[in-house]
């Protein structure tokens, strides 16, 4: 697949039970009522394995606490796992801190936000210096305000920590990577849902990646 066409052929491995690898059906809040701008909604460091996040081992990966943060293992191709801590919210300002350690640089990884059952919007990045934003729903994904993921200097590349913030508020969408924003569009097909984080491959498997200091704040 070619990235920068992206035409985002996503297959979607849905949130598993670590015990019987089974589709796992959660609950979700209401929303959250609206707190004064800048308030603490959710925030983990990932210090405690307890905190609600999927623990999943299967052949196609691992999703787990792992020394202090969140581990994503991918080893399936033109794949994507996400995870959750299952909250509900409408206007967020979502940030992580985030580092490839290990796999290739053609990757994705990023920030979902108003996840709505197989929905969501997500904010993603490559290690080799590419960024895109955009909606998935029913099953297909379209990048918004950009045709083809786009590339920025302003990202690290290769096995390095980047610091990613996705605004979410009312109708528009603001993605920044290390404090420079790097793309802003406007859709109202989602308005609530949960947060979290996402990693997924292209042509190689072994996208492997740490996420740690996840936040939640009212914008």
């Amino acid at each position: 697949m070619n990235r920068r066409s992206f035409i985002l052929l996503f297959v979607l491995i849905f949130t598993l039970s670590a015990c019987g690898a089974q589709p796992q059906q959660v609950a979700v809040e209401a929303p959250a009522p609206a707190q004064p701008s800048g308030s603490v909604l959710f925030q983990d460091d990932f210090a405690q394995p307890t905190t609600g996040w999927d623990r999943l081992l299967v052949t196609e990966g691992v999703m787990d606490y792992y020394s202090g943060g969140y581990r994503m293992l991918v080893n399936s191709l033109q794949t994507n796992f996400w995870a959750t801590p299952r909250r509900n919210f409408s206007d967020v300002r979502i940030e992580v801190d985030t580092g490839k350690m290990a796999g290739p640089d053609e990757n994705r990884i990023g920030l979902v936000c108003r996840l709505t059952g197989k929905d969501y919007y997500f904010f993603i990045f490559s290690s080799d210096g590419f960024y895109g934003m955009g909606l998935f729903k029913d099953g297909q994904a379209v990048l918004l305000g950009q045709s083809e993921m786009q590339y920025s200097e302003n990202i690290n590349k290769g096995v390095a920590i980047n610091h990613l913030r996705a605004d979410c508020t009312g109708n528009t969408l603001t993605f920044f990577i290390n404090g420079f924003q790097v793309a802003q569009a406007q859709d109202a097909t989602l308005t609530s849902g949960d947060v979290g984080v996402l990693a997924g491959t292209f042509n190689e498997v072994g996208t492997d990646v740490l996420f740690d200091n996840f936040v939640v704040l009212q914008p």
